[in-house]
């Protein structure tokens, strides 16, 4: 695909969730995120409020591992949205899906979505790389009866792995178009980059997002 630096960063959440981040850190990412151009800049609630004037914020829930009750996930979404995130990426309940209780997968979701409101974006992380294709499309589906705004492959930080071609392929022919789709997680290259939205990714999760556009030449 082809794509200049300029389109390609308007695709990126520009994004630090380490959990040894500090202020300052956030502050650089800010800094390089408007330096690179970038959509947004997705970042751990705690962090927040950012003076990020240009940029979107986003803010993650039930991060990440998504076991948190789905209360506790809506009362952190709508804090980080009451402190400025514009958009909030949370984590389902990986089990759920896996064991196939879909049903529980959709309160879980809702109960986010009631909590941020109609107009904040929602992103529903659902680990792919831990799911059978079957359960990828069901809860693909879920995340749409809820809702949802975007699926997202990762958290990056599960050890089944993060973002793969065939899941974002897999996840945008579910949706088919009527939601984004997110790929994050293990996205280091510019290829994998663009390989990802070859895919159907619409929105792309970086962390080192210097090097993934610094790999177009224009």
């Amino acid at each position: 695909m082809s794509l200049t630096r300029g389109a390609l960063a308007r695709m990126v959440d520009h994004t630090l969730l380490k959990p040894e981040a500090k202020p300052e850190d956030v502050t650089a990412l800010i800094e390089e995120g408007l330096a690179l151009g970038v959509l947004a800049v997705c970042v751990s609630p705690s962090m927040l409020p950012v003076r990020a004037d240009g940029l979107v914020v986003a803010a993650v829930a039930g991060f990440p591992s998504g076991k948190h009750h789905s209360l506790v996930k809506g009362a952190e979404a709508r804090l980080a949205v009451d402190q400025g995130a514009n958009e909030i990426d949370m984590v389902i309940d990986i089990g759920a899906a896996i064991s196939g209780d879909y049903n529980a997968v959709l309160s879980d979701i809702l109960t986010v979505r009631e909590a941020i409101g109609p107009t904040t974006v929602l992103k529903v992380i659902i680990e792919s790389a831990a799911l059978s294709d079957e359960a990828i499309v069901e809860t693909c589906l879920v995340a749409e009866k809820a809702g949802a705004d975007f699926v997202k492959t990762s958290t990056g930080f599960h050890p089944a792995g993060g973002a793969s071609v065939e899941a974002v392929k897999l996840m945008a022919d579910t949706v088919g178009g009527r939601l984004g789709v997110k790929a994050s997680g293990g996205i280091r290259t510019t290829d994998a980059a663009l390989a990802m939205i070859d895919a159907g990714a619409t929105r792309l999760g970086l962390s080192g997002t210097r090097a993934v556009i610094d790999g177009l030449a224009t």
